[in-house]
């Protein structure tokens, strides 16, 4: 029967009304159709079946629950509206939000829940707790440089609203410098006015470079905050108020028609528009212009009143991270600590401003993260293995009684809940003891000998229990005497501690594998994996990080060909890669977990709001990377240049070519760009000296060299 439809019918009924179509011909015969167990020959006519559908076609099957929308009435709802109780037991309607809105004349609201509010309100605390100054941060000054200085450079992570990559480019060309700029980013960071052009007009507007005009000077006023463009839907109605006379409530009816293209509806309103600018002396064919770009405008014009609020958002975030970025920065870490990638994109980001991400302390962290003399400290919370009510007792008991003296006072003094050898593990590991132990590899061989004596202590205090010395004051030092840790003190190694912050914290904290190249990080890939989420498929990019994971798995074609899915972190988020058979046979020894790569290859992504992946083209590992240095010590001629570019393309390769070269201030370095760097060898070395003789020097250094980076411009 589906096969007798017209597949271009959209209903039942539209595939009826067809003449000469195959279904309705069945109908009208009511042909009968077999039905049930063809063994018992049951058959259903063809025009029950149809009629039946038709009958329910159109009946929304299930119901979905608005985000944020909320209902006010100045009577009970079930007096007004068909209601029912969600599973949670609050009252829904099923009334569509238009409906309700503008048929019945109620007000709905959407209340928008933003973790950043809890952000904002938590810094202030900290502020206050920290600095002693109660901050009104409400009246906090719109006008500070420092704030637009600091947004000016694109430092937008953590920044409500701001933080894409793509808004951080817009930010950069614009250069916001007041309030009012803040709301327009919000207003036109979206497709439609993106692919208009219209963003484009408004930077450059702004800074002088293209001409301010107005189709007449009566919407000097209106458009004056804009730069003469059309950004909010409240400008549109002060145009039909002030050229064509529109009261506020006519004017507001335009903008839904034009937002709704009701194209009848706007003809009739075009006419009007055009005679009526009239009368203000503005000509049929520029009020007809305007009418046409008014309506261009109007599908994607935002709501002025909702972009300020954002934008103030926005700058309260901007604000505090200027001057408060301690505090602002372990709020902003706790509201993101589920979020692995965030989590780390701001550890960075606190790194950058030279603030000190300090690994988790018995005696100094709270729960989540907190600033701790200038730095930020770790929660306990953060530390998997530790559970809720445990961090509540040890916080409870080191504010009562003081700081924690060694391990054994912490066993001693908190129950055997707090001191079971999963939760030491976790704590251990983590370096919580790092401060009052010397070692975690000594605690962690004797971890069961810590147990125990935690154990025992716990039952004596249970059964109130005591020793003969009990009864003559404090005994806890010659108890503690008679705890004695075996073996020696000796600490892991760093990339040992490295494996264990990593796994109980999710976070390399006291040091990162990268640590050794951080400055060199900028010149070994094109973006950060932070930056490759909004790239679009195809694009090339060169990444360098740890590999943190990988899976093989065979192809479903050919079982004795593989694909491996490898995971990569660097100092801002991680990614998923993949690996083609080829590529394994190629690359597969540096695939491996641990390895510090550099890997080349093109972004792939199914949906835009999919997480991209990164199919590997080239891998190369940093420990077999080098930095190939050409110093020029003559201004060598044009074609010299040529000639040695030529010489570099020729040995390409995955090591950066460093440049030094002489001006006006000495000898500055610039990096290559990445088409000429090469594969570093004695030959190429032997090749560029003898083609220039002593008017080049040539070095080559490893990655971990501790050599002052270079100025990054591609050359």
């Amino acid at each position: 029967l589906a096969k007798a439809t017209n597949p271009k019918a959209k209903t039942v009924k539209d595939a009826m009304q067809v003449d000469g179509s195959e279904l309705k011909g069945m109908y009208d015969r009511d042909e009968q159709l077999p039905a049930g167990d063809p063994m018992e020959g049951k058959t259903v006519g063809v025009k029950k079946i149809v009629d039946l559908a038709v009958a329910i076609e159109g009946i929304k099957n299930n119901t979905g629950t608005h985000a944020a929308g909320v209902i006010i009435a100045p009577e009970p709802l079930d007096h007004i509206l068909p209601v029912q109780p969600s599973k949670d037991g609050i009252v829904q309607t099923g009334y569509p939000p238009h409906d309700v809105t503008e048929v019945l004349s109620l007000l709905k609201m959407d209340f928008l829940g933003l973790r950043n509010l809890t952000t904002i309100y938590k810094t202030v605390d900290l502020i206050k707790k920290e600095q002693g100054i109660d901050l009104a941060i409400n009246d906090i000054p719109l006008d500070d440089k420092p704030v637009y200085d600091m947004l000016m450079t694109g430092d937008t992570d953590g920044v409500f609203q701001l933080e894409s990559q793509g808004m951080k480019n817009l930010v950069k060309r614009l250069k916001p410098d007041v309030f009012e700029d803040l709301g327009a980013l919000v207003a036109l960071f979206r497709p439609g006015p993106l692919d208009s052009g219209m963003v484009t007009d408004f930077v450059e507007r702004k800074h002088g470079r293209q001409e301010i005009s107005y189709a007449h000077p009566l919407l000097e006023p209106v458009l004056k905050d804009t730069y003469g463009t059309i950004v909010y839907q409240e400008q549109i109605m002060q145009v039909f108020q002030v050229l064509a006379d529109y009261s506020l409530g006519q004017a507001d009816m335009v903008r839904r028609m034009m937002g709704k293209k009701k194209v009848d509806e706007m003809e009739k309103q075009k006419s009007k528009f055009i005679e009526r600018s009239a009368q203000h002396g503005m000509s049929s064919k520029d009020a007809e212009a305007l009418f046409n770009q008014i309506l261009a405008f109007a599908s994607y014009c935002f709501n002025r009143s909702h972009s300020a609020a954002y934008a103030f958002v926005a700058y309260q975030t901007a604000y505090l991270k200027c001057h408060y970025p301690v505090e602002y920065l372990s709020a902003l870490l706790s509201s993101v600590s589920s979020d692995q990638d965030k989590t780390q994109l701001y550890i960075e980001e606190a790194q950058k401003k030279g603030i000190k991400v300090l690994p988790p302390d018995i005696n100094h962290s709270q729960s989540t993260f907190t600033p701790d003399n200038g730095n930020i400290r770790f929660g306990l919370a953060s530390i998997k293995q530790v559970g809720e009510a445990v961090i509540e007792e040890i916080i409870k008991e080191r504010e009562a009684n003081g700081p924690f003296k060694s391990i054994y006072d912490y066993c001693k003094r908190l129950d055997s809940k707090c001191s079971n050898k999963k939760t030491l593990e976790g704590l251990i590991k983590a370096g919580a003891f790092a401060n009052i132990e010397k070692s975690r590899k000594q605690l962690m061989d004797n971890i069961d000998y810590i147990t125990a004596t935690a154990s025992k202590e716990a039952k004596a205090k249970e059964s109130g229990q005591g020793s003969l010395f009990d009864l003559l004051g404090d005994t806890s030092e010659i108890e503690e005497a008679k705890f004695r840790l075996s073996g020696s003190d000796e600490e892991y190694d760093q990339r040992q501690i490295q494996n264990f912050e990593k796994e109980f914290l999710g976070f390399y904290v006291t040091s990162h594998p990268l640590a050794t190249i951080r400055d060199k990080l900028p010149f070994l890939m094109t973006h950060k994996i932070s930056e490759v989420m909004p790239l679009p498929n195809d694009k090339l990019v060169t990444i360098c990080g740890l590999i943190t994971a990988t899976r093989q798995i065979p192809t479903k074609k050919d079982p004795t060909k593989f694909i491996r899915f490898v995971t990569v972190e660097d100092l801002s988020g991680k990614i998923d890669l993949i690996a083609f058979n080829g590529k394994i046979q190629e690359y597969g020894q540096y695939l491996e977990p641990e390895q510090r790569v550099i890997i080349s290859g093109k972004v792939s992504k199914r949906g835009d709001d999919e997480a991209p992946v990164i199919l590997i083209d080239n891998v190369k590992t940093v420990d077999n990377s080098n930095i190939f240095t050409v110093e020029l010590k003559d201004d060598l001629k044009y074609e010299e240049l040529v000639f040695l570019k030529n010489i570099l393309c020729e040995y390409q390769g995955s090591d950066p070519v460093m440049l030094k070269v002489k001006d006006d201030y000495g000898m500055s370095k610039i990096l290559a760009a990445s088409m000429f760097w090469v594969e570093s060898s004695n030959d190429l070395v032997n090749r560029l000296k003898r083609s220039f003789t002593d008017r080049v020097d040539i070095t080559v250094k490893s990655m971990d060299c501790k050599e002052e980076p270079c100025e990054k411009i591609s050359a």
